[in-house]
């Protein structure tokens, strides 16, 4: 078979089947267990698989963005962890973006006591929890007003973001796969677009449940990223194949003891 077909047969199985073992395929086609990786980075490429543990699944489609209350009570402990690490990479004397999201709110929490710094967002939320509890000077972006997400979005909103010279930006998202970022609307594109382009350092926050993830317009590929902070449950491969792309990976570890790290550096 070439390759066309072999991926055509993985998608056919997969139809029937949720989830696929890379053994399975590679007896099935005949082929070698490399042969069979680079159909699935292929295909993952394109948005239709996703890697997992020894196999391979469908991507999972999102409609449309849970609202901010819904959110903000899923994958708590690895968001707060993700918050921390993500945290540590802040310098006294930056100038951080914090994109809206509730993971980004915990990099809000992290930092708070921090002085010195310059903190931009497009989120309301964590422009109210750093004005109330926060030491750092605070913009934020105004523009058009996303109700269920408590943020601004638009045009208006990434012309001021595009004023700020950014040390490091803190992107979020809700899907995401080993191409790039994803959303069901373009309302998100013009913010993240500014921002990065602003950006000394641009880091992905997002935890492995929203990996394998794919919406209807794609925002950003993986490459504008200097680095990815997600939790430990991402799959192995997937964490390879990034750092393959020249990104630092960092991995995030469950809720934190006091004096125990809650991070992985990229080599694990």
């Amino acid at each position: 078979m070439i390759p066309a077909e072999r991926q055509h047969f993985i998608l056919s199985c997969l139809v029937e089947r949720d989830v696929i073992s890379i053994a399975e395929l590679t007896e099935r086609l005949g082929v070698s267990h490399m042969t069979v990786r680079r159909d699935i980075q292929s295909l993952e490429r394109l948005g239709r698989v996703t890697s997992v543990s020894g196999g391979v699944r469908l991507s999972r489609r999102l409609e449309a963005e849970l609202p901010h209350l819904a959110k903000s009570g899923i994958n708590t402990d690895q968001k707060g962890a993700i918050g921390r690490a993500a945290a540590r990479m802040v310098r006294d004397g930056m100038v951080v973006y914090l994109d809206a999201g509730t993971t980004t709110l915990e990099i809000a929490h992290a930092i708070a006591d921090r002085e010195g710094l310059t903190v931009v967002t497009n989120d309301f939320v964590i422009c109210a929890y750093l004005s109330q509890n926060g030491r750092c000077t605070l913009y934020h972006s105004g523009g058009l007003v996303d109700g269920d997400n408590r943020s601004c979005v638009g045009e208006m909103a990434s012309g001021t973001l595009g004023q700020f010279n950014y040390d490091i930006a803190f992107i979020s998202t809700s899907s995401w796969t080993i191409s790039g970022l994803s959303s069901p609307t373009e309302a998100k594109r013009p913010v993240k677009h500014a921002v990065i382009q602003r950006a000394r350092r641009s880091v992905l926050v997002s935890d492995s449940a929203k990996y394998g993830v794919v919406a209807a317009i794609n925002i950003l590929p993986m490459e504008v990223f200097d680095a990815v902070v997600t939790d430990g449950q991402i799959d192995p491969g997937v964490a390879g194949e990034i750092r393959d792309m020249g990104l630092e990976v960092i991995l995030a570890e469950g809720p934190r003891t006091d004096g125990d790290p809650d991070c992985k550096g990229e080599e694990e």
